[in-house]
């Protein structure tokens, strides 16, 4: 509790709970945080030397029945280490939380304390050989694009030959999506993921369209449908993504720019009449850092080829301005088809 105690306001104090309707059921500790005035709330604290994303809802409800036994109560969960994933869950659970590294959420309504600090979003204590903390990385990604883009049970091998990545990176990927609880592996050794919409967020965490290409910008002198004209039947690699493509399925607002995939920024713009821009730019052509933007992509009846439904909503999930919210709208037009893009 020293990481607690140290980031309290001045005049208020944490003490041990005794005599407690609590102390005889197993909780791992319990204590009172007092207020200078005198209030006071119990935190019933649950400490454990990892917690994963697959944890959290058992941890809510361990704790939910310590905490209904305690009115105005609060759960907190303690640990060597929480991933920023794994803390944005406990949070959403309901739940504070405390790590070594100083990553701190305390939300007490009564009597009225709120203590948020940022510590570590990497793990000081990650050994050689354990399994990978994020979803960076193409053979993360390519998992991850298989497992969104069909609606299957996997073997590793088909999964390997899908992906198109070793079978070492396809079982290391696998077991972080396990301890996240994005995926899941039965008894027969099938993988099978429960939440697609839970596991494109996750990799939305790690993967972007600026922070994963090189991004060039752009001005198309005679608009966006313009580009969409030179596009179709271009002998060029592409895929269009973001606002563009998202019209195919679900049209947020007319798009005010463009952003494109390509194998070569430089032909393409030539190609196109693009003309280089520092400012007014609406075309952004990205050089991907990952290949796999190109692959299951979509030809519309117009000739032009757009990314992955799934590639489009991570795209818009980390780009600029409204396209947050643009991705929402595309996600529930991809819970509301599923059957019509997951093969």
């Amino acid at each position: 509790m020293t990481v607690l105690v140290s980031r309290l306001p001045a005049g208020w104090t944490i003490q041990p709970l005794k005599d407690t309707a609590l102390s005889d059921h197993g909780v791992d500790a319990s204590v009172t945080v007092m207020a200078p005035d005198g209030a006071s709330a119990i935190l019933v604290l649950e400490a454990k030397r990892v917690v994963e994303g697959r944890d959290v809802v058992a941890v809510r409800d361990r704790l939910a029945r310590f905490t209904r036994r305690a009115p105005g109560s609060r759960g907190v969960v303690i640990a060597g280490y929480l991933s920023p994933p794994v803390r944005k869950r406990l949070s959403d659970a309901g739940l504070s939380y405390i790590d070594a590294t100083g990553n701190v959420l305390l939300d007490v309504s009564r009597p009225g304390l709120y203590i948020a600090t940022q510590g570590a979003d990497r793990d000081p204590w990650r050994g050689p050989g354990r399994p990978p903390g994020t979803l960076k990385g193409a053979p993360a990604a390519k998992i991850v694009r298989a497992l969104l883009d069909y609606d299957r049970a996997w073997r590793i091998r088909e999964l390997v030959d899908a992906a198109r990545v070793s079978t070492g990176s396809t079982y290391r990927v696998i077991e972080f999506l396990k301890s996240e609880g994005l995926a899941v592996r039965g008894e027969s050794g099938m993988v099978t993921v429960p939440d697609w919409v839970a596991l494109l967020r996750r990799w939305s965490g790690d993967y972007g369209f600026v922070r994963n290409s090189r991004v060039t910008r752009w001005i198309a002198p005679r608009g966006l449908p313009d580009i969409v004209k030179r596009a179709a039947g271009s002998p060029v690699r592409y895929a269009v993504t973001g606002t563009l493509a998202a019209a195919e399925w679900a049209a947020y607002a007319p798009a005010r720019s463009a952003m494109i995939y390509t194998a070569d920024a430089g032909r393409t713009a030539q190609l196109w009449g693009l003309r280089a821009a520092e400012a007014g730019a609406n075309v952004m052509l990205a050089e991907p850092g990952i290949d796999v933007v190109f692959t299951r992509t979509v030809v519309t009846a117009s000739d032009l080829t757009i990314a992955a439904p799934a590639q489009v909503a991570v795209d818009l999930m980390t780009g600029p301005g409204r396209s947050p919210s643009e991705a929402e709208e595309l996600i529930e037009w991809m819970i509301r088809n599923e059957s019509s893009w997951r093969r």
